[in-house]
C-alpha cells in the first residue's frame, strides 16, 4: 500500500461518524488534496468544546463562519462574540468567484450562496438589541471575582446583598450598589451591624473605588433592566435553521475587565439556567469567543478558575464553546487541556520565540506518520488549517492537514442600511432596547435618608399637620411592597437559591426558571 492509499485509509476510518456530521474539508498530503479524503465535524461532540488558531489573515474568522453556517443548518442555534466587527456578512448571501469554483474543484462538492438568520446584539450603543444584567440577577460571588476582592471584602459582599435581601431593596444596577455600599459605611452603619455583623469602613472604600472603576469601562450600560433571557438565544428560525445571534462588541475590545464580565456571566447564567441534558446527538447552542485572549489577559487566577470550572461543567448541559485567538498559548494551559476540537492555521516564525511557540503547538497534536506537524504550521496556505477534534468514544481523530470549504455567505460586514435593516425586523430589539429604571435601592434609600432628615428638623415638625405626621412616620420601606419594586423583589428572593448552590461551587447566575434573565 502507498503513502497515499494508507493516507487515505486512515483519513475515511477517522472521519466516518454515526449521527449528524457536516464536511469541513479534504485532507491534503505532500501540499496536494487527496480526493475523497473528506474531513466531517460530527455534531455529538461539538459540546466538548474547541479552538480555532492562527497568525492573522490565515482564515480564522472564516473557518468560524463555515463551523457557524453548518450548526444553523443543522438547527443548532449560535452565538458569536463579534470582536473586529467582521462577522454581521453572515446575515446576507455570499457571492461564487473564481478562486472559489477553483477551491471546489479540488475538494470536491459544490458550492451555493446562502444567507442565514441573524440577530444582532450589543453591550453599548452598538446597533442591535441590548444586553443587560441586573446586579442582584448578577450575584455576590460573581461580582467579587470580577472586583478581584480578598475574602473580607468578598463577605461584606455577601453580606450586603443578604441584607438588600432581607430588607427588599433591589440591586438592578451599579448606582444601586454603590448606594448601599455609602449607607451601610455611614448612616445606616448600626443597624446592618446590629444583625449582620461588624463593618469594615477601610473594605467598604475599598469596593466603591473598584466598583467606579468598573463603571469607567463601561459597566454601568451592562447592568440594568431588562435584563436578557436565555430562551432568547436558543431560537430556531421559521426555515427550520439555528438562529445566528451576533453580540457586537468591538467599542469594548480595549474594555478587557468588561469584556471578561461579560463573558463570565454569560457562562454562568448558562450553566444556572439550563437542565442537564448528558450525551446529545447534537449540541443544544454553541458558543464562540473571538480574539479570546481579552477574556485572560487581565483575568486573576480566582476569575480564570472559575472559567474553568464552568467550562468544565456546562458541557453536560448541551453548550459547546469555541475559542478564536491567534496564538494557542494565549489559552491557560488548565482551559486548552478541555478543548477537544482543535484547528490550527498557519504561525508565522519570525523569532526565537514564535519557533519556541510553534514547537509546543506542534506538541498538543496526535502524533501523524504523515506529517511533520512542527514544520507543517508554517508552510500551510491561507484556507488551509491542521485538524483535529473527537469521535464519539472522545478518541481524537487522525492529524488532517485540510483544505477548507467556503462560507456561502458573505466574507465581508452589512452595510450600515442593512444592519438598520435587520435590527428593524428583529424580533427581540424591541423587548430589550427599552430604557427601563424601576424604583430600586438607589431610590428608597434616598426616599428614607430625606424622611429621617425632615423629622430631624424642628421647624418641619411643627409646622406639619396630624394627617401629614401619620403619612411621614409611615416607614418607606412598607410603602414599598404595594410598589412595581414588589415584582423585582420576588425575583430577587428567588435568586438567593440558585446564587446559594452555585456559591458552593465557585459558581454565580441566576436561578433556573423558564423566564430566567440572562447573567
Amino acid at each position: 500500500m502507498t503513502d497515499k492509499e494508507a493516507f487515505l485509509s486512515q483519513i475515511q476510518n477517522g472521519y466516518t461518524f454515526k449521527g449528524e456530521k457536516f464536511k469541513l474539508g479534504c485532507a491534503m498530503l505532500n501540499g496536494d488534496v487527496v480526493s475523497g479524503a473528506d474531513v466531517f465535524l460530527p455534531l455529538k461532540t461539538m459540546n466538548r468544546h474547541g479552538l480555532i488558531a492562527g497568525a492573522t489573515g490565515t482564515g480564522k474568522t472564516k473557518t468560524l463562519q463555515v463551523i457557524a453556517e453548518g450548526l444553523s443548518d443543522a438547527s443548532v442555534p449560535v452565538l458569536l462574540m463579534d470582536i473586529k466587527g467582521d462577522l454581521s456578512g453572515v446575515a446576507a448571501a455570499g457571492t461564487n468567484s473564481d478562486r472559489i469554483k477553483e477551491r471546489y474543484e479540488k475538494i470536491g462538492g459544490s458550492w451555493s450562496p446562502s444567507g442565514y438568520p441573524v440577530e444582532l446584539l450589543s453591550l453599548s450603543n452598538e446597533k442591535g438589541a441590548r444586553l443587560r444584567a441586573t446586579v442582584s440577577e448578577f450575584g455576590p460571588v460573581l461580582l467579587s471575582r470580577i472586583l478581584e476582592l480578598n475574602d473580607t471584602q468578598e463577605g461584606l459582599v455577601a453580606m450586603i446583598f443578604k441584607y438588600c435581601d432581607d430588607s427588599q431593596l433591589p440591586l438592578l444596577d451599579l448606582k444601586d450598589f454603590k448606594k448601599v455600599l455609602q449607607y451601610v459605611s455611614d448612616e445606616g452603619k448600626a443597624e446592618l451591624e446590629k444583625d449582620y455583623g461588624k463593618i469594615s469602613t477601610t473594605s467598604a472604600g475599598t469596593i466603591l473605588r473598584k466598583v467606579i472603576a468598573l463603571e469607567q469601562q463601561g459597566a454601568d450600560k451592562f447592568f440594568g433592566e431588562a435584563s436578557f433571557e436565555v430562551d432568547d438565544l436558543l431560537r430556531i428560525s421559521d426555515d427550520g435553521r439555528g438562529v445566528i445571534s451576533i453580540v457586537r462588541v468591538a467599542d469594548i475590545q480595549d474594555k478587557p475587565k468588561l469584556f471578561s464580565t461579560f463573558m463570565l456571566s454569560l457562562l454562568a447564567e448558562l450553566y444556572a439556567t439550563l437542565p442537564e441534558e448528558g450525551d446529545m446527538d447534537k449540541p443544544k447552542l454553541v458558543l464562540f469567543i473571538d480574539e479570546a485572549h481579552l477574556v485572560f489577559q487581565e483575568a486573576s487566577s480566582a476569575l480564570l478558575q472559575q472559567i474553568e470550572t464552568i467550562i468544565k461543567l456546562i458541557r453536560s448541559k448541551g453548550v459547546g464553546i469555541f475559542f478564536c485567538t491567534q496564538n494557542p498559548m494565549d489559552v491557560p494551559p488548565s482551559i486548552l487541556g478541555q478543548l477537544g476540537m482543535k484547528v490550527q492555521h498557519a504561525l508565522r516564525a519570525f523569532t526565537a520565540n514564535d519557533r519556541k511557540t510553534i514547537k509546543q503547538t506542534a506538541e498538543n497534536y496526535p502524533l501523524s506518520d504523515f506529517y511533520k506537524t512542527d514544520e507543517l504550521l508554517t508552510q500551510i496556505g491561507i484556507g488551509e488549517a491542521l485538524f483535529t477534534c473527537l469521535n464519539e468514544k472522545g478518541i481524537p481523530t487522525p492529524l488532517a492537514a485540510t483544505m477548507l470549504v467556503t462560507p456561502r455567505s458573505r466574507m465581508d460586514v452589512l452595510s450600515d442600511p442593512e444592519m438598520d435593516a435587520l435590527v428593524a425586523g428583529s424580533r427581540i430589539a424591541k423587548k430589550y432596547n427599552q430604557e427601563i429604571d424601576n424604583q430600586s435601592a438607589y431610590e428608597i434609600l434616598t426616599a428614607k435618608l430625606q424622611e429621617a432628615a425632615e423629622k430631624s428638623t424642628p421647624a418641619a415638625s411643627t409646622k406639619t399637620s396630624g394627617g401629614k405626621k401619620q403619612a411621614e412616620e409611615k416607614s418607606v420601606l412598607d410603602t414599598v411592597l404595594s410598589s412595581p419594586v414588589a415584582r423585582q423583589v420576588g425575583r430577587t428572593a428567588a435568586n438567593m437559591i440558585t446564587r446559594s448552590l452555585l456559591g458552593a461551587l465557585g459558581l454565580g447566575g441566576k436561578s433556573s426558571k423558564k423566564s430566567s434573565s440572562w447573567f
